[in-house]
């Protein structure tokens, strides 16, 4: 038996994902074919698990439980979240933009037909000017730096992170420090109650040093506020019905 040849699409396969291609190739913000008589039916939805043709949002319900990104569009180019694919590849030496207050990374190449003065960098594949930390414009135009026999690069997230990332979430009271969650519990209680630190003392009865834990909050206390003293002295006193002197 002799060698085995790898064609160009299980060379693509063995590079990247094996959704990266059909998802830079589909044919977006088309009218969706099975719903073409619904308002806002383009397709403009991709599935990850499915690697098959594009989709509207009425699609959706038969991808559940599926890996989808939604692709957007900037400047007639398509585009994608960070916060969205970067679950999935690593998209590390591809140059990122903020549009509408979001990350996004374009999918495909860019080309410029004339680089301007003063540019240093330029992207490798399409030559689209850059900043000086990045190497590409596009997933499609790192994918491009890999076929040309470049070991550095990769899509894969398991060199990057020591484990092939699944894409699952974590919660956000996992990972918001313990500092942060009782700050945040201190304002709602200050937000509901008027409250007045008292600082325990360090010594306990009998002249034993106390030792304060973590769930102290510091040897701090909260107690209602006391109200304030009123001082009669102070007060004007109220003067009386004035009488008229004698005739």
């Amino acid at each position: 038996m002799g060698p085995m040849i790898k064609t160009e699409e299980h060379q693509e396969d063995y590079m990247s994902p094996p959704w990266l291609m059909p998802m830079l190739r589909g044919s977006y913000f088309v009218p969706c074919s099975i719903h073409a008589d619904s308002n806002k039916n383009e397709c403009n939805l991709f599935c990850l698990d499915c690697a098959g043709n594009t989709f509207c949002s009425y699609c959706l319900v038969k991808h559940k439980d599926h890996r989808v990104v939604q692709i957007r569009r900037s400047s007639y180019h398509n585009v994608v979240r960070v916060n969205e694919i970067q679950k999935y590849i690593d998209i590390s030496c591809v140059q990122t933009y903020i549009i509408n207050s979001a990350k996004i990374v374009f999918l495909n190449e860019r080309p410029q037909p004339r680089i301007g003065k003063g540019v240093t960098n330029t992207c490798e594949i399409c030559c689209r000017s850059l900043l000086d930390s990045f190497r590409f414009c596009s997933l499609g135009c790192k994918l491009g730096g890999m076929k040309r026999g470049d070991q550095s690069l990769t899509f894969s997230l398991r060199g990057k992170h020591g484990r092939e990332y699944q894409g699952g979430s974590e919660s956000d009271e996992a990972t918001t420090p313990t500092k942060m969650r009782k700050t945040n519990a201190f304002n709602r209680l200050m937000s509901g109650l008027s409250i007045s630190t008292v600082r325990h003392d360090e010594y306990g009865p009998g002249g034993d040093q106390r030792s304060l834990s973590s769930g102290d909050e510091g040897g701090f206390s909260f107690s209602p506020g006391t109200p304030p003293i009123y001082n009669h002295r102070n007060s004007s006193r109220r003067k009386g019905i004035p009488h008229r002197a004698p005739f």
